[in-house]
């Protein structure tokens, strides 16, 4: 049974597949815990909403009685971060650059779900990324990987670029044997970091992670780690590009996680300049498009102000009468790098630093001093 699974799992387009028992052991729990008890979490609230059903499988589905974990490569052709070179261009994690995961790789879940339920009868919950599932640690007890010291999965044929998703079942399935790991002394990942997320090894700060910055965070982005931030708009792939793994890595079958041109490196004055209907349309078929045109123009915003370029103050100077307080703050913020003391001054006394916003004035006030 285990062998015509995977076998109609490949069939499907899944490149990776193993077998777990549902429970994770009283390790993954306390490691979860501890993560949530430091705040490490940021405002992700619902991790912790569901952390009892995240820790453990059988609260979230009682009967579930085996996991079959898969993975589906989706590789960068390129080095994925060349375009952080491009100051006036954005960089987008290369998960972000083709069509959104979620829809293609639940497609094939519900397909080999409904196998399994013709085929064996069995009863089948499938999830990709959305559900409070511990993907990684039951990719990791499955065998299709291990979590490195950057908290990611870790793969010895695809490297760092395994989307993942389960099918959890009534069915008995040996498990596999789970991956040992294979970072050794290597700390590539966390040396490599520009906000410095990695407290130890092994454990993730998610409050100075620049992919939770630009994906999660929903307020304000502290000023310490803006200029880190570079030209990263979407995400950031710094720890999971660097892996030595990476050698046996290879580019994507797939054409729907290819990258779209559009955006591979766009010019942030172009991004700079979406409204809302704009920003729905570029991004319909995108992941992107979840995080919304106000905490998207921020991030952009943020990168113009390191771009070093004074000839996108203009585009910066346009958002600061926009109607989000997020984008008006960058915008200043913006301003402050691109533009020398005397012309900031000139533009400053045009405005108000009368802002409905405190932190919209705060930074107003912080040029200002």
């Amino acid at each position: 049974m285990r062998e015509a699974v995977r076998a109609q799992a490949l069939s499907l387009g899944f490149d990776a597949v193993g077998f777990a028992a549902p429970e994770l052991g009283p390790k993954t729990g306390d490691r979860l815990r501890e993560f949530l008890g430091a705040g490490r979490h940021g405002d992700m609230d619902w991790l912790a909403a569901k952390a009892a059903r995240r820790a453990d499988s059988k609260v979230l589905w009682p009967d579930v009685r085996s996991v079959i974990a898969l993975g589906v490569n989706y590789g960068p052709e390129g080095d994925p971060m060349a375009a952080l070179a491009a100051r006036a261009h954005g960089n987008i994690s290369v998960y972000a650059r083709g069509d959104d995961y979620h829809d293609t790789v639940k497609r094939r879940l519900k397909t080999l779900g409904r196998w399994l339920a013709q085929t064996y009868g069995a009863e089948v919950k499938v999830f990709v990324d959305t559900a409070p599932v511990m993907e990684k640690p039951l990719a990791a007890v499955a065998g299709l990987g291990w979590q490195g010291k950057h908290t990611n999965l870790v793969s010895r044929r695809f490297g760092s670029w395994l989307f993942l998703g389960e099918v959890f079942t009534t069915l008995d399935l040996a498990p596999d044997a789970a991956h040992s790991d294979r970072c050794g002394t290597c700390h590539a990942c966390l040396d490599v970091c520009p906000t410095d997320a990695f407290p130890a090894p092994y454990r993730l700060d998610a409050r100075r992670c620049i992919s939770y910055l630009t994906i999660e965070h929903k307020g304000h982005i502290a000023r310490e780690f803006r200029v880190a931030m570079g030209n990263r708009i979407y995400g950031c792939d710094d720890c999971l590009a660097v892996c030595p793994w990476n050698k046996y890595a290879q580019a994507s079958r797939e054409t729907a996680f290819h990258a779209r041109a559009e955006l591979t490196a766009p010019r942030l004055i172009d991004l700079a300049g979406l409204d809302d209907a704009a920003f729905r349309e570029l991004f319909r078929r995108s992941p992107i498009k979840r995080t919304g045109r106000d905490r998207f123009v921020r991030n952009v915003l943020i990168a113009l102000g390191n771009s070093g370029d004074p000839a996108a103050a203009s585009a910066a100077e346009t958002l600061l009468d926009d109607e989000s307080p997020l984008v008006r703050a960058m915008a200043v913020w913006a301003l402050v790098q691109l533009l020398p003391p005397p012309e900031f001054a000139k533009l400053k006394a045009a405005h108000s630093l009368d802002e409905a916003d405190p932190d919209v004035a705060a930074e107003w006030e912080t040029a200002v001093r």
